[in-house]
């Protein structure tokens, strides 16, 4: 695999130079400045580059190029915004950079109710309590339809839950779920968050489905003539939320989505965090399965703290957790193996450790919630030892 890690720029507490003490070969990266719905300008993305190389790495991802909500429900401006992708990509690919992970989560993308929740044994960590969530959303965002949506069950522990809180909390909940993408400075308010829900109004899966057939029938053969690798990322958590319909949590969904749109530019970020919140998910099955069209690997482990879906969970360390991470990395250094042999110049697939528990001097960096120094680095240490460990037979593999 190839090792790479997630940079926030110049304003990230954690620096280029500090992922490459940790073992990191190459930067994931995004302008997350430029806004949603325009075309990055080339000497910003150069901007970029020069600030990764200063730190002795390369930027060799992106994530990401954020879709807009007009995109996404086929509203407003949505043609100048696919157009303005497209020609980011070809903006990319002058520079260089040939793999690209989005999402196509509507309104949130990754979701918790804490973004700093203490561990057992002091780390801190990333959070996502169902009753708290179900508690927002019925009792602060107070969304007309809410209650419809959960087990009675659920909704009596939510307003127990919902009593029993704080005025500080109630802010911190909102101000956890109304967060924007990871490293951009918008967090919705309790009304923008309202307005954003209405306009999916009528949209279920299906039709959320289409308007993601839509734009990859638009951006994936544009991809696919500059030798650029799309990679889509799959939902966080992977279940509806706020009445909002969710289409990459599961197999078929993703099969769905690569069938559609059959070329190999047209392909997956595999989160093993994402997907390992959902139990019926068998991630190792899923890897062999889709494999051809893994072009980007988030890894990280998660713990389920209840039967089924949806659930409570958190952050766990790399190798806890309810996934099996050997197995999943033995799954992926099958396909680099079967790549290598057909010849393919993408048979080393790149990986980051995603997220990690504050550890250490984590504790008091301040930096990204989710994206410490020292439990990324644990985490990059972890993986990469199995992966070594994995392919210590093989010494064709590099």
């Amino acid at each position: 695999m190839r090792h790479t890690w997630r940079w926030f720029g110049p304003v990230d507490k954690v620096s280029v130079r500090d992922a490459a003490q940790a073992g990191a070969q190459g930067i994931v990266s995004s302008l997350h400045h430029v806004p949603t719905g325009t075309a990055w300008p080339a000497d910003e993305i150069a901007k970029r580059q020069k600030e990764v190389e200063a730190g002795g790495l390369t930027w060799e991802i992106v994530e990401s190029i954020p879709i807009s909500e007009d995109i996404k429900s086929g509203t407003g401006n949505y043609k100048a915004h696919l157009a303005a992708w497209q020609e980011t990509l070809r903006r990319l690919k002058t520079a260089g950079i040939e793999t690209v992970c989005y999402n196509f989560m509507p309104v949130l993308d990754w979701t918790r109710t804490d973004l700093r929740w203490t561990t057992r044994h002091g780390a801190k960590t990333m959070r996502f309590d169902l009753i708290d969530f179900i508690a927002f959303d019925i009792h602060i965002l107070k969304r007309p339809e809410a209650q419809q949506d959960y087990e009675p069950n659920l909704v009596e522990k939510a307003a127990e839950r919902f009593a029993s809180m704080s005025e500080s909390e109630r802010i911190a909940i909102s101000r956890n779920v109304g967060a924007g993408l990871p490293g951009s400075a918008d967090v919705y308010s309790l009304d923008e968050l309202r307005a954003h829900l209405k306009r999916y109004s009528g949209i279920d899966a299906a039709g959320l489905q289409g308007r993601l057939v839509d734009f990859l029938s638009e951006v994936a053969p544009v991809a696919e003539e500059l030798g650029i690798r799309l990679c889509a990322h799959g939902d966080d958590p992977p279940w509806p939320l706020l009445g909002l319909p969710r289409i990459l949590s599961k197999m078929e969904d993703y099969e769905a989505m690569l069938s559609a749109v059959d070329l190999q530019a047209n392909g997956v970020t595999f989160c093993t965090g994402s997907l390992g919140a959902r139990s019926a998910n068998d991630l190792p099955a899923m890897i062999r399965k889709l494999a051809p069209r893994i072009h980007f690997l988030h890894l990280r482990n998660v713990r389920r703290e209840d039967a089924g879906t949806p659930c409570s969970f958190f952050e766990d360390e790399h190798l806890e957790g309810d996934t099996d991470m050997v197995a999943v990395i033995a799954a992926v250094l099958d396909e680099e193996k079967r790549r290598k042999a057909e010849g393919r110049a993408d048979h080393q697939i790149p990986m980051r450790p995603d997220h990690g528990q504050e550890i250490l001097d984590d504790l008091t960096r301040g930096a990204q919630p989710g994206y410490p120094a020292i439990g990324r680095l644990k985490g990059l240490a972890e993986l990469r030892g199995i992966e070594r460990a994995l392919s210590h037979q093989d010494h064709g593999m590099k």
